[in-house]
């Protein structure tokens, strides 16, 4: 089995395929969701979806420089 990289729009990628010699068995396609165009809320949340995966902790410092500085006992 041999791995094949087609880049391109939809129509050159399919004609890709077609011309691959040989059995395809499987396909990974990514596919780029369009923009959101009319949003009410004037640009939406990108992290909205992570929210049920975030940790809220009020004293928390999470700058830069906290982030790169040892702490006791590192």
């Amino acid at each position: 089995m041999r791995v094949q990289v087609i880049r391109g729009s939809k129509q050159e990628i399919a004609e890709g395929v077609a011309q691959i010699q040989g059995e395809v068995r499987e396909a990974i396609v990514f596919v780029e969701e369009p923009a959101a165009v009319n949003n009410d809320e004037g640009g939406a949340d990108i992290f909205a979806e992570m929210e049920p995966y975030m940790v809220h902790v009020g004293d928390a410092d999470d700058s830069r420089e906290a982030l790169y500085s040892r702490m006791e006992g590192e």
